[in-house]
């Protein structure tokens, strides 16, 4: 592989920016550009977008099969999301090694609920008040200058119980002013893919101006990246195998 760069798609609806006057003022071009936008100024990173309402989502074969890492934006319009392309987005994951990266309210997400095969269901209150988010793999890649913890000062709340499988990693646990806490940050890993959870983004606050949550997503886009496999690793596939010593 001669091209280091890592190709993302940054995928969302983009329906309450068109509805909400209030969402529109603080993401006047979409939450998908305000992500996009600082991804396409890190290095080694080329950035581009889709959104539900386009052909196909966005998200026809020549945009998935040149994505590395796919992030995920969805809260109204789950259910309009085509089980096509939400088949297309798991064979690329589990398949080919796509990275995932799906964003706060995407846990109820089509996608991110076939890959876990649970409900995904969780607590929440929206009473924007303060977010703590600890450290608590403190060497994991996506920690990277993080720090011990970081804080975001308006936000709605995520509580436990949070319906997934049990993580492969857990990077970040949140607590909350009304004292609950949340896994956060979870990664997953299903067949050649790389899943990260994470938990920050309501549309009616501007989190995704966040510079600590940016660079989570930057350290969380070069995590997923998919890993180059070696020349001589093939697929894997059903064969009938000779003994390797002579059984009589």
């Amino acid at each position: 592989m001669t091209d280091k760069t890592i190709h993302v798609t940054v995928w969302n609806e983009f329906l309450h920016e068109k509805k909400d006057s209030s969402v529109a003022e603080i993401y006047p071009e979409g939450i998908h550009e305000a992500i996009a936008k600082y991804l396409n100024e890190r290095s080694g990173i080329e950035t581009r977008t889709a959104t539900l309402e386009e052909p196909e989502h966005g998200l026809t074969d020549d945009v998935l099969n040149s994505t590395d890492v796919l992030i995920w934006w969805g809260h109204m319009a789950h259910d309009r999301v085509r089980d096509d392309i939400v088949e297309k987005i798991h064979h690329r994951i589990t398949c080919d090694g796509m990275g995932l990266i799906v964003l706060h309210s995407a846990h109820h997400s089509k996608i991110f609920k076939r890959l876990m095969g649970t409900s995904c269901s969780l607590r929440w209150r929206e009473d924007g008040q303060r977010e703590r988010l600890w450290v608590v793999s403190p060497w994991h890649p996506i920690a990277e200058d993080i720090g011990d913890y970081f804080e975001i000062e308006q936000t709605e709340m995520y509580g436990e119980f949070f319906d997934i499988p049990k993580p492969d990693e857990i990077v970040f646990i949140s607590w909350f002013k009304g004292g609950e806490v949340f896994r956060s940050g979870c990664c997953f890993y299903r067949g050649r893919g790389k899943i990260f959870y994470f938990r920050p983004g309501h549309e009616t606050y501007p989190i995704y101006h966040n510079r600590m949550v940016l660079r989570v997503i930057e350290n969380a886009v070069r995590w997923a990246a998919p890993v180059e496999r070696p020349r001589t690793l093939t697929i894997p596939r059903a064969i009938h195998a000779r003994p390797l010593e002579d059984l009589k």
